[in-house]
């Protein structure tokens, strides 16, 4: 097969260029994981820009409790492997701290829940500057985020206050208490990304390719069943399906697809020939028209 990945070469040179900025403009970066194809690719990104030292930051994920068996293992062998060091900090401590209500109910998730667990951790270590792999193709909210992107001293993003960003000057200049959500990968598509993959040959969790799994269907919508962690009715037929998740947040929110792609090569052939995005398979996404905005003003990512 022709693998064209000519165009992935100033994507990057770019990110490469971003997380090197973070680390000279910040006192306290960290580079947000969740064991996810996007924040994998952040830390192949974060090791070129560094080689041959380590990646002088460190790696936090905010733990819903309801993520996939195989991101969690994948996630602490990876930071072992690296010799990085990985902050966990968990949803679960917010809840019984009081800081948070645990929702009910058949489409009731965890993941809204970590903004508040993500702006302790970020008080907690005075972290001034958190990388993510958020892509402005994912979702109309993301579209608006610039590169340095400011939030105020309570983790909140005002769009009115972004800066703009002329060419590839980056301004991470901040007043006390706010700090800087930083997205090297905002102009990478999903198939980017997975070209990126192929070509560096990155090992990324098992779920992400076609398995046999015991799922059952809702709004249309496959839901895993291996677990207690999803809401599911009397008369949700549990069936096992050849399936795989394009993208692997809070298991409660986090739907499958139909799939035979086994290895990358196949994954990248079926995005490339996919007219549906992979967050139609995110159910926190269609809560209302504007629920990503109102979470990311709030402080989420």
């Amino acid at each position: 097969m022709n693998k064209d990945t000519s165009h992935i070469n100033p994507l990057e040179n770019e990110a490469i260029y971003i997380i090197r900025e973070v680390a000279a403009q910040f006192e306290k970066p960290v580079l947000l994981f969740s064991g996810g194809k996007d924040s994998i690719t952040l830390v192949r990104l974060a090791q070129k820009a560094f080689w041959p030292a380590k990646i002088p930051f460190p790696l936090m994920h905010i733990d819903t409790g309801h993520n996939f068996p195989e991101t969690i293992e994948f996630r602490d062998r990876l930071a072992k492997e690296l010799g990085v060091e990985l902050i966990v900090r968990n949803v679960q401590d917010s809840i019984d701290a009081g800081k948070v209500k645990e929702e009910s109910g058949r489409y009731a998730s965890r993941n809204s829940l970590q903004t508040t667990t993500l702006l302790d951790a970020i008080e907690e270590f005075k972290f001034d500057a958190c990388i993510g792999g958020a892509r402005r193709d994912e979702e109309k909210a993301r579209a608006k985020e610039r590169i340095f992107s400011v939030r105020d001293d309570f983790g909140q993003w005002d769009e009115k206050s972004q800066r703009p960003e002329l060419f590839d000057m980056l301004n991470g200049d901040i007043e006390l208490g706010q700090n800087v959500r930083c997205f090297p990968i905002s102009n990478w598509t999903e198939l980017d990304v997975w070209s990126y993959i192929q070509k560096e040959e990155i090992e990324i969790p098992s779920i992400y390719f076609a398995h046999k799994r015991k799922t059952f269907v809702r709004d249309g919508m496959i839901w895993s069943a291996e677990d207690d962690i999803v809401f599911r009715d009397e008369d949700e037929v549990v069936e096992e399906r050849l399936v795989r998740f394009r993208t692997v947040g809070d298991m409660s929110c986090t739907a499958a697809v139909l799939s035979d792609a086994v290895s990358i090569d196949k994954v990248v052939s079926e995005i490339r020939d996919s007219s549906i995005s992979e967050r139609g398979a995110r159910i926190d996404d269609k809560r209302s028209e504007a629920a990503m905005e109102k979470r990311k003003q709030q402080g989420y990512f």
